[in-house]
């Protein structure tokens, strides 16, 4: 399954539904897309799946997962009838359990919005095999052996996307500035990305300026960590930056490599 051309790792702020009705948003993800190697496969971590052991969804088309509230009733008959990836989950089994981390299958598991809307703009004609799998938790160490677990995948033609934000507080949208939490710790967390400073970036609750208020809950902040962990080392750029939704929320996604 060895490529020549190493997959780099992205890192995605995923919006919400309203994503697909930013025109600009869609062309930056488009834009990413188009910038990458073209993937055999694409392995995300959603901040909207977390189940222990790290579970593996389906490999076959099966219907989204519209976990979201409250938007118009367009947004509920949204399709993404994207190939299963049979063989990647096959691989990622043998992985995880090389690495001594316990897996499970889910076949009836279909795709999150943190996985299908960045993709219905990255890849739209959804003929690129993706798979889903579980965090299997918060804990940051484990989630970065995960990814280093994943790392071969690389070399292998499968992009790994991490999805999530990196500030998450919905008790702040609509505010009509970016606070100053915000906008420190989306700083901080662009500075030791960048720096492979994973040591400061494990430790992200005890050291980040502003966390408490930018992430009152972990499960989107940490989809980076898998990222991180699976491209410990090489270039590091931010392809999307900016703020939505009032300026509380950064659209920061990151490629490792």
């Amino acid at each position: 399954m060895t490529t020549t051309n190493r997959m780099p790792v992205l890192f995605q702020a995923h919006g919400a539904p309203p994503l697909l009705d930013d025109p600009g948003w869609i062309a930056e993800l488009a834009g990413w897309a188009k910038a990458l190697p073209r993937p055999k496969a694409i392995v995300v971590i959603s901040a909207h799946w977390e189940a222990r052991p790290v579970s593996i969804g389906a490999t076959r088309p099966v219907p989204l997962i519209y976990d979201f509230y409250g938007f118009p009733e367009k947004f509920y008959r949204l399709q993404y009838p994207a190939p299963g990836a049979p063989d990647v989950a096959a691989r990622v089994r043998e992985l995880l359990r090389g690495a001594g981390i316990a897996s499970v299958d889910e076949p009836a598991r279909g795709l999150d919005h943190g996985a299908y809307i960045p993709l219905m703009c990255m890849y739209p004609e959804a003929d690129v095999p993706v798979l889903q799998i579980s965090l299997p938790s918060e804990d940051p160490a484990e989630l970065f052996a995960m990814g280093q677990a994943l790392a071969p995948l690389r070399d292998e033609g499968v992009l790994l996307i991490g999805s999530g934000f990196l500030t998450h507080n919905l008790r702040a949208l609509g505010l009509r500035a970016t606070p100053a939490w915000a906008s420190d710790f989306d700083g901080w967390a662009a500075d030791v990305i960048a720096r492979h400073d994973h040591r400061a970036l494990l430790d992200y609750r005890a050291g980040a300026p502003g966390v408490r208020e930018s992430l009152p809950t972990y499960e989107h902040f940490v989809p980076v960590i898998v990222s991180a962990g699976a491209a410990p080392e090489g270039t590091v750029t931010f392809p999307i930056t900016g703020w939505w939704w009032g300026g509380a929320m950064t659209r920061r996604s990151v490629q490792f490599g």
